[in-house]
């Protein structure tokens, strides 16, 4: 079986997962899609911090857990998916590469609630953290790597400068055809890191 990657960029209740193989030509995309994380694609749902800020504490912390188990679950649902359908085509999915924001610890939910700027930061992360658990809980190893490093790690890891590698990815999704946008441009970068790395390694 060949190996694949998948690469994940989040955005609040949603995300562009992309799929990638390398052959000796460089990376070829297998799948992409827009997988949604939450129950219902509207500002309460795909928020959750911030319709909990209008909560009382309990109620708060009880809307945000019913947002996390349905993104964990909608996550793993579409990534097994993805992997089964792989399967048949001769490829297994071995890896998910999830691209991170800032990736400071975040206080207790309190906190939280009273920083706007923390609502923002923790309305992605759970999301990240949903498709981080799916992931495991796939079978896939699951890679790690900051957004704001992402383009630097690639061209290191495969040695060609920044113009070469924008180029080649933008390249990826001419053969697609739309949507590939920034999105899927960084999902696909982020399982081609992960591939390289194995191979490398």
């Amino acid at each position: 079986m060949k190996k694949a990657a998948v690469g994940f960029r989040v955005h609040s209740g949603w995300c562009a997962a992309v799929t990638v193989f390398l052959d000796d030509a460089g990376p070829v995309v297998l799948g992409r899609q827009r997988v949604e994380l939450v129950e219902e694609f509207t500002y309460r749902y795909r928020q959750p911090y911030h319709t909990a800020k209008n909560m009382a504490l309990g109620s708060a912390r009880d809307f945000i857990e019913r947002a996390r188990v349905t993104a964990r679950d909608l996550a793993y649902r579409a990534i097994c998916d993805e992997r089964s359908q792989l399967e048949k085509r001769g490829y297994t999915l071995g890896t998910g590469t999830v691209l991170l924001a800032a990736g400071k610890p975040l206080p207790v939910l309190e906190s939280i609630l009273a920083s706007h700027a923390l609502i923002h930061t923790a309305d992605g992360e759970l999301f990240r953290e949903a498709l981080t658990r799916a992931s495991v809980r796939c079978g896939l190893e699951v890679v790690s790597v900051k957004e704001k490093e992402l383009v630097r790690e690639v061209t290191q890891s495969l040695g060609i400068e920044e113009k070469a590698l924008l180029k080649q990815v933008t390249e990826l999704g001419r053969v697609l055809g739309p949507p590939w946008s920034q999105d899927e441009k960084y999902a696909a970068l982020a399982a081609w890191l992960a591939l390289n790395e194995q191979l490398s390694g």
